[in-house]
């Protein structure tokens, strides 16, 4: 049973991506963002219990990697899918939301198979790329935030995050160096952690100039943004290390 605990919640990843894509064809947005926000979370714990309990496998490494699909790829698609559909008449302009699901699947497959990063990244995360859209979805759809954003047309809009979805499709499948929000706890210092420290310090900034707009939601994309290009421009230094 010990074995399976793993197992169990990377299976609770999954579930919580089943029931963010029902929610999504509901057009219940905000819901489904918080399933994808859950899934992650299961998705952060299963690999830390294998370690922990000692029971890491390749079983276990291939079922996180389907759940991923369903909740980093399928289910962020399937939103960004539900606001095309709302905010622009151009009809194949929401079926671009769908490469997003492509996309996550051929990364999550190309980097089962890559043993460069036990200490970085090498691309965009598709969790990550899945937060942007979480943002999205919560900062238009919360009951108490934007109603009326989805009210008419946005044609403009509709394009941009079309735009927006294709650039981070492919960051998904490039191989920049992404650096590891990790902190060195044997050694706190500045020299040692100052990529880390910095990046927290412009999130910070985000996080309090998104709520000084009244867009907080909007943060969590914001601050994916920054993490992407804080990694490019830092990417010689923490490739370095």
């Amino acid at each position: 049973m010990r074995k399976q605990i793993p197992n169990l919640i990377t299976l609770c990843n999954l579930l919580c991506g089943v029931f963010s894509c029902l929610l999504a064809y509901e057009a219940t947005l905000h819901l489904a963002a918080l399933f994808i926000c859950l899934g992650i979370f299961f998705d952060f714990f299963d690999g830390m219990a294998a370690r922990l309990l000692g029971v890491a496998s390749p079983l276990g490494k291939e079922l996180d990697s389907l759940a991923d699909v369903v909740t980093s790829g399928v289910a962020p698609g399937l939103i960004l899918n539900v606001i095309l559909a709302q905010i622009t008449d151009i009809q194949w302009l929401k079926y671009t939301a769908l490469l997003i699901p492509l996309f996550a699947a051929y990364r999550l497959a190309k980097f089962n198979l890559d043993t460069r990063q036990s200490h970085s990244f090498l691309g965009l995360p598709a969790p990550a790329n899945a937060l942007i859209w979480v943002s999205i979805a919560l900062f238009c759809r919360l009951p108490y935030n934007n109603d009326d954003l989805f009210a008419g047309t946005h044609t403009t809009l509709a394009i941009i995050l079309a735009i927006v979805s294709l650039v981070a499709n492919i960051l998904m499948i490039s191989e920049i160096p992404m650096f590891s929000l990790k902190f060195n706890f044997k050694d706190m210092s500045w020299k040692t952690n100052s990529i880390q420290y910095s990046f927290l310090a412009g999130s910070a900034v985000i996080v309090v100039l998104s709520i000084a707009i009244h867009a907080f939601w909007l943060s969590i994309s914001f601050i994916i943004f920054w993490y992407i290009l804080f990694s490019i421009v830092t990417r010689k230094h923490h490739h370095a290390h």
